[in-house]
């Protein structure tokens, strides 16, 4: 079953009844304001995004939400995701995996970044020949020389050549620097790769894993390292999302509003190609995370990324 993502972009009470969301929303109209009562199953939500500072929420709700494994993430004063809150407990056997993800050797963490790595790269360059016409070739040949762990950081010299010449052929944007806190269209590609990080460290958890332990990334700060490795391959999904928003605006310095974030809420059921067969991507994320605790466990040795066209 698919889920669905909402967020609540206007004041409102958020509150649970009969195991349904209800949202009483306040809608200007004209000179009055107006109540507008919604209602949803919480079974059927999987992101729920609070993206205003007028909205209240009951505790008996974000007990039922993230009972469900539903990511419920808020925002900050300028529409940006600034945290996010996940279930305790998700999982029938989840010390057990617990003990099986700490206990992965060094050697199977490196080769799981590899493959990481090599999944990545390779959707970049689809997304790059789609996107700009640029030769396949190079990046092609970089993932193929990946090395176990990446210790020649193959994927930094990847991701600069990528990002070069990615926005290139758009107007304003032959010189873009990707930077969290770098000009349009970076607040896109910030916007969505939050909400990309939500489904994965949803799924990492319904899979019975913890999201702050990764293979890679280690920052002690950090308490999503594992989805900060996991996503990668995924990545390239926003980015061709957010191409297609700006080329049919016409220019990359756009200001995220709410037409421009109902084009990134739909990052959850995006269309991938996962193991021959397309599929939502959260709902391939869950495959994905299926398959990276098999190879914790030993049962197989290649973690199941998608790939695109």
């Amino acid at each position: 079953m698919i889920k669905k993502t909402l967020a609540i972009i206007n004041p409102a009470y958020l509150s649970l009844k009969d195991r349904q969301l209800v949202v009483r929303e306040i809608v200007a109209d004209s000179s009055e304001s107006k109540e507008k009562i919604i209602t949803a199953p919480i079974e059927d939500i999987g992101v729920l995004v609070l993206d205003n500072r007028q909205i209240t929420i009951t505790q008996g709700l974000i007990a039922a939400l993230v009972t469900n494994n539903c990511a419920v993430i808020t925002c900050d004063d300028k529409g940006m995701p600034v945290a996010m809150c996940l279930p305790l407990e998700s999982h029938t056997v989840q010390s057990e995996r617990f003990r099986d993800q700490i206990e992965a050797s060094l050697p199977l963490r490196k080769q799981l970044w590899q493959q990481t790595i090599v999944a990545k790269i390779t959707n970049q360059s689809a997304v790059l020949y789609r996107n700009s016409g640029m030769d396949k070739k190079m990046m092609l040949n970089w993932a193929k020389k990946v090395r176990s762990g990446d210790p020649d950081n193959i994927e930094a010299r990847a991701a600069a050549y990528y990002w070069k010449n990615l926005f290139s052929g758009i107007k304003g944007l032959d010189n873009f620097v990707r930077g969290r806190d770098g000009a349009p269209p970076n607040n896109l590609l910030n916007y969505g790769y939050a909400i990309l990080r939500s489904i994965t460290a949803r799924a990492l958890t319904s899979s019975g894993m913890l999201p702050t332990l990764g293979i890679h990334h280690h920052n002690r700060y950090n308490a999503f390292c594992l989805a900060d490795d996991i996503m990668e391959p995924y990545r390239p999904y926003v980015d061709d999302l957010v191409f297609g928003i700006i080329w049919n605006t016409g220019t990359g310095n756009i200001t995220i509003d709410k037409e421009i974030k109902k084009k990134l809420l739909t990052i959850p059921v995006l269309d991938v190609v996962i193991d021959g067969q397309r599929s939502p991507l959260m709902v391939a994320m869950t495959q994905t995370t299926a398959s990276l605790y098999k190879c914790f466990r030993g049962t197989i040795r290649k973690i199941t990324y998608p790939s695109i066209d």
